[in-house]
């Protein structure tokens, strides 16, 4: 059989059979792959530890007829070690890996971009940002601006959403596609702080260094925001979502 080589990260698993899993991965050349791994659910697989969610991994691949083999995995990064015994950031965790499963949605189709977005919050969640630690409900806040923007429904936050005046405004619709001047928001949309709306801003373009001091009030606001857009952007709420401490 043929063979290829890709790194990726893996997003889920399932039972196949007795002893052996599908494995749902989201590589850096190939995209979201979805591959048979033989025999991980026995005690001596050589392995099966290696295929556990939020793992990064070098994979060795067997093209089959439905689904590809994976042959040998090498561990570039044991982020499952530490995220499965801390419950925040397994949960935040968890969104992260259900966004990219849901953003890339076409099996073999390149993804550089939403890879490289993904392993990057992974490891900003484990070893910290560039500016030092956040807390994870923040990294998991940019991860989705950022990833939901790459996939092309980038909020716009400095002019209003519906009729292009240049900001600042102080509302936020998620329908509407972000900020709203005063005359186009919808009834009930929420009215945003200055300070959150620049936490935003900071947020989708990576300046931790500006979200260095964002009080926790902020911070709430700023992630109710983020879950509301990015909900009402991938047609149904994100399930994994429900289960982080806000």
């Amino acid at each position: 059989m043929p063979t290829y080589r890709d790194e990726a990260v893996v997003l889920r698993t399932q039972k196949l059979g007795e002893a052996d899993r599908i494995i749902t991965l989201l590589s850096r050349r190939h995209g979201k792959v979805r591959a048979v791994a033989r025999g991980v659910r026995r005690t001596r697989s050589k392995f099966g530890a290696r295929l556990e969610p939020f793992t990064h991994v070098d994979l060795q691949f067997a093209t089959g007829r439905t689904l590809d083999v994976i042959t040998e995995a090498v561990t570039l990064h044991a982020w499952s070690e530490p995220l499965c015994t801390d419950y925040p950031r397994f949960t935040v965790g968890q969104v992260m890996l259900e966004t990219a499963d849901r953003l890339v949605s076409i099996e073999r189709e390149p993804a550089l971009p939403q890879y490289r977005l993904l392993t990057g919050a992974l490891n900003a969640l484990v070893v910290g940002t560039s500016d030092g630690p956040r807390p994870s409900t923040m990294v998991m806040d940019a991860y989705l601006l950022r990833a939901v923007a790459t996939a092309g429904f980038a909020p716009s936050l400095d002019q209003c959403a519906s009729c292009g005046t240049d900001g600042p405004h102080d509302f936020f619709s998620p329908s509407a596609g972000g900020v709203v001047c005063r005359r186009c928001r919808p009834p009930g949309t929420a009215m945003v702080r200055p300070v959150t709306m620049a936490l935003l801003a900071a947020l989708i373009s990576g300046d931790w260094v500006s979200t260095r001091d964002a009080a926790p009030p902020d911070q709430r606001q700023a992630s109710g925001l983020v879950a509301a857009f990015v909900a009402w952007h991938l047609d149904r709420g994100l399930r994994t979502l429900d289960h982080v401490d806000r």
